[in-house]
């Protein structure tokens, strides 16, 4: 089946309309299940539904844009759902996927189609399922690779899903770890750039604040819920072992210059603060 054919079934595919993580057809459940988690939100008017089709005819369009060379951005305007912009890594060995938007369209589909063979999607966490499985569907069925430790929060299991653990690399110079915090199963992807640096895609694992001079680490974003300093700690630590120049998250935010010592800059000050150190200063 080609590219256009399968994009061909897309409009009755349902999401949720806050998030626009995907459930496919009814039988569908009283309220999202990402939605109703601590870290989203349930709008007060109450659980909503739209389509794949829904969003195309009130005018959504995928947007592409080349971050650097080798790393595309895949994003939507007018915003669907939060409004990620998902990763598409080019490689020689396949391309992958990660973090994936809540629509997919004609443009979207020759963007990634017209840069090679799609090896691969991933989710840094549940907020970023967007359309995995329609993604997946229209490339030769890629495999979607979902953390083990979040797999109670995805809605809709297609045969495409792969669960995982361990850290691996999906293609040679992309290499996938768990680091937890935001959610169990919160996944980084450290790629080699066309530059030979590291890039770190960490989704809403690590996120950088203005200008990407610091980052930062939650629970919840939306709802402000902090980590503890133990698992910031950890997460830091973890991080510092993968050497990397660059650090993106799952939406615009950016560490453009030594993200390395950013990150762990950041993680010692976030643990000063929770662990009440500057308390005389509040």
């Amino acid at each position: 089946m080609s590219e256009s054919t399968a994009l061909l079934r897309t409009a009755d595919h349902v999401v949720c309309a806050t998030c626009a993580v995907e459930y496919g057809r009814e039988p569908l459940p009283d309220v999202c299940v990402i939605c109703a988690d601590e870290r989203q939100w349930v709008p007060r008017s109450g659980q909503a539904w739209t389509t794949v089709g829904r969003l195309l005819e009130a005018g959504h369009r995928t947007v592409v844009e080349e971050l650097e060379p080798g790393l595309l951005g895949i994003g939507t305007e007018p915003s669907v759902g939060i409004g990620q912009i998902g990763k598409l890594v080019v490689t020689d060995h396949g391309n992958v996927l990660f973090d994936v938007p809540g629509l997919i369209d004609d443009d979207a589909v020759d963007a990634i189609a017209s840069r090679g063979r799609l090896a691969a999607i991933v989710a840094s966490h549940p907020h970023m399922y967007g359309v995995q499985s329609l993604y997946s569907r229209v490339f030769a069925d890629a495999p979607i690779l979902v953390a083990r430790a979040d797999a109670s929060f995805l809605p809709l299991r297609a045969p495409a899903v792969r669960l995982w653990d361990e850290a691996h690399e999906i293609v040679p110079d992309v290499h996938l770890e768990q680091i937890g915090g935001h959610f169990p199963g919160s996944t980084v992807a450290l790629v080699t750039g066309v530059d030979g640096q590291g890039v770190l895609l960490a989704g809403d694992g690590i996120f950088p604040g203005p200008e990407g001079r610091t980052v930062s680490f939650l629970r919840s974003y939306p709802n402000r819920i902090p980590l503890s300093a133990a698992v910031v700690r950890r997460i830091a630590d973890q991080v510092e072992r993968l050497e990397f120049e660059r650090l993106y998250n799952n939406f615009r935010g950016v560490v453009p210059e030594g993200a390395g010592e950013v990150v762990e800059r950041s993680a010692q000050r976030y643990i000063e603060w929770v662990s009440g150190e500057h308390d005389d200063l509040t």
